[in-house]
């Protein structure tokens, strides 16, 4: 792809770059394939519906109104040079760059950084389990390079873990909570798992879902390791 492919947008949102007015965009393109994907969307790669300077002019009118822009997916990374010159150019109008990654592209990570001042990095399960949620062999390794890299630049970023009780159990968040604080992270998001898309013969309940978010004792156990723990329901 010779240009950026931009598959949504977000005009304004509060919580999606932590402490900042910020718009989203969401780039078509992503190489795992999670089974609680909320944007399937956006996995293929592909023509993205939005013009790509339509949509840099819309950013150069929210100078002064927003605070940050966002790259979200699918997997923003996965666009390469397209994505990061895209960044530069937003940077360059004076926002604070975002970005939600899951981390597959430790190598783009690391040329993005000058341009990126937050990440968003999801850990998705435990090392054992991870080929099972993602469809792919080599994403544990790769987002544990990308989250050691991004713990040298000291930019600020969060740890997201998404609960979703057919891949995590409460022990098993234990053992992730456990290895972001041994690495230095600061910062996690625990996030209620949503069931966009679930089948039949995989449907979870309202109790197992909340079930990570009810239990005193583990939540307790991981507000004392971090800085900053937001639960989010």
């Amino acid at each position: 792809m010779r240009e950026i492919q931009i598959g949504g947008l977000v005009p304004f949102t509060t919580i999606d770059y932590p402490g900042k007015l910020s718009g989203v965009l969401f780039l078509v393109g992503c190489p795992l394939r999670c089974a609680y994907c909320s944007n399937s969307h956006l996995i293929d790669v592909g023509d993205g519906p939005y013009d790509p300077e339509k949509v840099f002019d819309w950013i150069k009118a929210r100078v002064g109104k927003l605070e940050a822009i966002v790259f979200s997916g699918g997997e923003a990374l996965m666009q390469g040079d397209a994505t990061i010159k895209y960044i530069q150019r937003v940077r360059e109008l004076g926002f604070a760059i975002g970005l939600h990654t899951n981390g597959f592209y430790p190598d783009l990570l690391a040329r993005a950084a000058p341009f990126v001042d937050w990440i968003g990095l999801d850990y998705k399960a435990t090392r054992a389990k991870y080929e099972s949620l993602v469809g792919n062999s080599i994403a544990y390794d790769r987002m544990s390079k990308s989250l050691d890299f991004w713990l040298t630049t000291g930019k600020d970023f969060e740890v997201r873990i998404t609960c979703d009780p057919r891949f995590i159990t409460k022990d098993d968040l234990r053992e992730i909570v456990d290895d972001c604080a041994a690495r230095g992270v600061r910062k996690i998001a625990i996030q209620k798992y949503t069931p966009y898309a679930e089948d039949d013969a995989h449907k979870t309940t309202p109790e197992a879902r909340e079930q990570f978010f009810n239990d005193a004792d583990l939540r307790e156990y991981i507000n004392k390791k971090f800085e900053s723990v937001i639960w989010r329901e």
